[in-house]
C-alpha cells in the first residue's frame, strides 16, 4: 500500500510539473482522424518496401499500455476502441522538447500521436511518430501486469479497469451489443413494433416475483419497479398493435447468483393470432440466426462441453422430463402424497399444503433442469404455477406454455395468453390468497388489466427471452456478472 501511495504521489508531482511547463494534462483540442484498426486495415497487407514511400499521415489517440525505452527513442503500445498499435517515438522525429515531455509519460496515460506507417525490423506494422502529446494524465497506476487482473471482486467493482486491461472482456460486451442488435433487427424484419412501457408501475405484474418498492413524492404513492412488462404489452395488443416487442430492464428483489442479478435485461414480445407452438418455431429460428451470426456455428463450446443448437430442438412435457432424468415411476407423479414423498427423498422440504402442480414444478427444477444441456422446449406446465397462461383445451390442469432450457438453465418462457377476463380475475384472486398466506412472489390483482381484457384481447402468444443468459451462452461466460457491465455487489469494505 505504501508503494502504491508513492506512485500516486509521483504521478501527482508529474501532473504539477506539466502544468508548470505550460502543458495542459487534460487537453481537449486533439483531432483524431483514424483508429489503430483503420491503420491495420489500410496497411496490414503491405510489406516494408511498399510502406517506404507511404505518405499517409494518421492522427490516433489512445491509452499507452506498454513502452520500451532506448535512450533517444522508444516503442510504445497504444490502445483505442479498435485494438492496439505499436508506435515508434524518436527524439529526431518529434523534437527535443516534445521528446523530453514524452519521457515523463506513464503507462496508462492517454496520448495523441501523429505519424506514418512503416514496418520494423521484426516486420511489425507500426507508426513512426511525427508528434506525441499528453491528452490525459493517469494518476492511478494500472496493475503491474495488465493481463493479470484476475481478482473477480476487483474486476466487477472496477469494471472500467477490467475493460482497460483485459481485451477479452471488451469483446464480450461488443458481442452483447451485437446480439441485441441482431435480435432487434430480426424482430423488426418480422413486422414487430418496438415499444417502451413503464418501468415504475402501480401494480407489480407480469410475473411471480418480489418487487422493489419506490415512492413518488408528488403523487404521494408507492410504485414498483417493474418485474416484467407483460401486462402493458398485452394492453397494446388489445389496442391494435398485433406484434410488439420491448428490450427492457426488469427488477426483481431476489437473490444474487451466477444466474441471477436483481437488475436484468429481457426481450419480451407478443404476437396476435399465434400460439405458443408458433413461438417455439420462431424462437428456434431467432436463436439459431443470432448464434450463427455471432459465433459462426450452431455447434460451439460452453464450459468445455459442446452445445449443439441444430434444429429441431427437443420437446418434452414437465412430467416427461422428470421421468427421463429422475429415478421415479409414472404413477408417483399422478398422486400428490406419493409425489410429496418423492420430493422429500430428494432432499426438498415442503409442507403438506403445497399444491400438486407447484410440487411437480419444484421436482422438475431439481431433477431435470440441470440436465437439459442442448436446447429443449419443456411444455405442459401446471395451471397452478401459470396465472397468466391459457389453459389447455383437452387438459385444464396444464397450460399452453413452454420454457426453453439450454446448458442447464432457463433461457425463455412463453405461453398462449389467457384472454378470458373472468378466468383471469379468478386466478388473480387465488394468487391474492397465496399472498395473504405469506407468498411474497404471488401475483397482485390488476383491475385495469382485467378491464382491458374485457374489451377483448385477440388470441395471442407471448414470450420473454433472457438476454443476459443468452449472452452468457454465446460468449462462454460462467456467470451472469461476466455479461453485465456493472453487476450489483455488496458495499465495498472500508
Amino acid at each position: 500500500m505504501e508503494e502504491l501511495n508513492d506512485l500516486l504521489l509521483q504521478r501527482r508531482a508529474k501532473l504539477e510539473e506539466y502544468r508548470n511547463q505550460g502543458i495542459n494534462p487534460y487537453a481537449n483540442d486533439f483531432t483524431v482522424t483514424a483508429t489503430s484498426g483503420d491503420v491495420v486495415d489500410a496497411h496490414g497487407e503491405q510489406d516494408a518496401a511498399a510502406l517506404e514511400g507511404c505518405d499517409a499521415l494518421y492522427a490516433l489517440a489512445g491509452r499507452m499500455m506498454a513502452r520500451r525505452d532506448f535512450g533517444k527513442a522508444a516503442f510504445i503500445q497504444i490502445q483505442d476502441r479498435s485494438g492496439r498499435l505499436q508506435v515508434f517515438v524518436s527524439r529526431d522525429n518529434v523534437g527535443e522538447d516534445a521528446f523530453q515531455a514524452f519521457r515523463g509519460l506513464d503507462i496508462g496515460d492517454i496520448v495523441g500521436i501523429t505519424g506514418k506507417p512503416f514496418r520494423t525490423k521484426t516486420n511489425e506494422l507500426s507508426l513512426r511518430a511525427d508528434s506525441v502529446r499528453l491528452l490525459t494524465k493517469s494518476l492511478q497506476p494500472l496493475p503491474e501486469k495488465w493481463h493479470g487482473l484476475t481478482d473477480v471482486e476487483t474486476r466487477y467493482r472496477q469494471r472500467y479497469l477490467d475493460l482497460i486491461v483485459n481485451p477479452e472482456v471488451q469483446e464480450v460486451f461488443r458481442k452483447r451489443s451485437r446480439i441485441i442488435s441482431l435480435i432487434r433487427n430480426y424482430m423488426v424484419d418480422n413486422d414487430f413494433l418496438e415499444v417502451e412501457t413503464p418501468m415504475m408501475q402501480p401494480v407489480a405484474g407480469g410475473a411471480t416475483a418480489r418487487p422493489f418498492v419506490t415512492h413518488h413524492n408528488t403523487l404521494k404513492m408507492d410504485l414498483f419497479l417493474r418485474i416484467a412488462p407483460e401486462l402493458y404489452l398485452k394492453r397494446l395488443v388489445v389496442g391494435g398493435f398485433d406484434r410488439v416487442f420491448e428490450i427492457n430492464r426488469n427488477f426483481r428483489n431476489e437473490g444474487i447468483s451466477i444466474q441471477h442479478n436483481p437488475e436484468f435485461t429481457m426481450m419480451e414480445f407478443y404476437q396476435a393470432y399465434a400460439t405458443y407452438e408458433d413461438l417455439m418455431d420462431f424462437t428456434e429460428k431467432l436463436v439459431c440466426h443470432v448464434a450463427q451470426e455471432v459465433v459462426g456455428s450452431l455447434r460451439f463450446s460452453y464450459g468445455g462441453r459442446e452445445v449443439d443448437l441444430s434444429a429441431p430442438w427437443d420437446r418434452l412435457t414437465v412430467k416427461e422430463a422428470i421421468l427421463k432424468y429422475g429415478d421415479v415411476e409414472p404413477h408417483v407423479l399422478e398422486d400428490k402424497s406419493r409425489c410429496l414423498a418423492y420430493a422429500r427423498s430428494l432432499g426438498l422440504d415442503f409442507d403438506d399444503g403445497i399444491g400438486h402442480g407447484k410440487l411437480l414444478t419444484e421436482i422438475f427444477d431439481e431433477v431435470a433442469e440441470p440436465k437439459l444441456w442442448n436446447p429443449t422446449f419443456v411444455t405442459q406446465y401446471p395451471t397452478e404455477v401459470s396465472p397468466l397462461s391459457r389453459k389447455n383445451d383437452s387438459n385444464p390442469e396444464v397450460v399452453d406454455r413452454f420454457e426453453l432450457f439450454a446448458v442447464g438453465r432457463e433461457l425463455a418462457n412463453a405461453f398462449s395468453e389467457l384472454n378470458d377476463p373472468i378466468d383471469q380475475k379468478e386466478r388473480f384472486a387465488k394468487q391474492l390468497l397465496e399472498k395473504e398466506a405469506g407468498d411474497e412472489e404471488a401475483h397482485a390483482m390488476d383491475e385495469d388489466y382485467i378491464r382491458a381484457l374485457e374489451y377483448g384481447l385477440p388470441p395471442t402468444a407471448g414470450e420473454g427471452i433472457g438476454i443476459d443468459r443468452l449472452v452468457m451462452l454465446l460468449t462462454d461466460a460462467p456467470s451472469i456478472r461476466e455479461v453485465i457491465l456493472f453487476p450489483q455487489l455488496r458495499p465495498e469494505a472500508r
